[in-house]
């Protein structure tokens, strides 16, 4: 049983941004579609768990982007779960090519129960003869983002579009509605390093989000919450210094 999934890849141009680069929005989703890939490899993907009235959820992710492919590109992606704890589990994720790492990610899962709305244990999830892969792309944990108010800058509706098969605002969607939020010249010139997102709450078609920010010079903190000032998610955007 591979406890690695790996996948060579093609740079389209529905996936880069305007500089024809892989964009910072998809490179979250491509991510979470290697993790979808691969549990279903291992046969704990979520329609399975739905059926057991369970359901994957993000607690949160970070990537790291060393340098992002351009369009047309040919790299290579690698994915891989590590071992769980108690009620979460942590999963790597890889950008190479020609062994260099040009991106890097980890996400932090759950399992929800869906009728009781609490976490699940992770014991018994995955196959029990699964033998886990014994390296990580870092081991610092993530980041505790401090939960504050902070300058509203942009609202955003929820849309249809948005919505995933739990019903709620898909995790790339929060991204996206982040980076849409800058004009292009404000987003590119971030010229972002790093970016982690928490989700701290679900939302749902039809919903207000307030985008907050404040600016800390090298760094960017996010905030989205519901008009009732209900926090939503907290996310971070580390810059590459300027030269």
């Amino acid at each position: 049983m591979d406890n690695q999934y790996t996948q060579e890849y093609t740079v389209l141009p529905s996936v880069c941004d305007s500089a024809a680069l892989l964009s910072v929005p998809d490179t979250f989703a491509l991510f979470m579609d290697l993790a979808a890939i691969h549990a279903e490899l291992l046969r704990f993907d979520t329609p399975t768990l739905m059926k057991q009235g369970l359901f994957w959820l993000t607690v949160r992710t970070r990537i790291r982007f060393r340098r992002r492919p351009k369009m047309a590109e040919r790299v290579t992606l690698v994915t891989w779960p590590e071992q769980p704890g108690k009620l979460r589990t942590d999963r790597d994720y890889v950008v190479e090519q020609n062994g260099e790492r040009l991106i890097e990610g980890k996400t932090e899962w759950t399992i929800w129960e869906m009728e009781t709305g609490k976490m699940h244990p992770m014991a018994g999830i995955f196959p029990p003869d699964f033998v886990f892969y014994p390296d990580a792309v870092w081991t610092e944990p993530f980041t505790r983002a401090k939960d504050e108010p902070l300058d509203e800058f942009a609202r955003y509706t929820v849309r249809s579009t948005d919505i995933d098969l739990g019903g709620h605002m898909n995790n790339a969607a929060y991204v996206r509605a982040i980076a849409g939020a800058f004009s292009r010249e404000a987003w590119q010139g971030m010229d972002i390093r790093e970016m982690e997102i928490a989700f701290r709450a679900p939302c749902y078609e039809g919903d207000t989000l307030v985008l907050q920010k404040r600016d800390e010079g090298d760094a960017l903190s996010l905030r989205a919450a519901l008009p009732d000032g209900k926090t939503v998610v907290l996310a971070k955007i580390t810059k590459n210094p300027k030269p």
